[in-house]
């Protein structure tokens, strides 16, 4: 599959020059520009490469630590089930952590429970 990489990077600069640093916390689930990357890296869909994240850890008002979801359900240590979020059941992909910039925050789409963000982390933790 072909990887658009010069269209990507055209709208990485728009975001990048026009985006505002979005508030968040911890445990929100938002929309994100995670674009094309490199390889096996987890990708956004769609010519925007929107993605829905999970929030593990602020840092500051300009960057996060995140994990990107997924709606495909693999049976390894690396995919840890979220349950629904909207209509779909959904995996956090603890494999592909990464710190984002907040400019690439879309919009909130909710707040995951205390106990299963716990168990998130645990699960993030122990592939440290």
């Amino acid at each position: 599959m072909a990887k658009h990489f010069d269209a990507w990077n055209t709208h990485k600069k728009q975001i990048h020059d026009e985006g505002e640093n979005k508030l968040y916390h911890a445990r929100e689930v938002w929309w994100c520009y995670l674009g094309i990357n490199v390889g096996f890296e987890q990708d956004g869909n769609g010519d925007s490469g929107e993605r829905p994240i999970l929030i593990l850890k602020g840092f500051s008002r300009q960057v996060c630590l995140a994990v990107p979801l997924t709606t495909s359900e693999k049976k390894n240590p690396y995919h840890f089930p979220l349950g629904k979020i909207g209509s779909r059941n959904s995996f956090a992909i603890v494999s592909q952590i990464r710190l984002i910039d907040t400019k690439r925050l879309i919009n909130k789409v909710c707040t995951i429970d205390e106990a299963l963000f716990e168990d998130m982390r645990k699960a993030a933790k122990a592939l440290l």
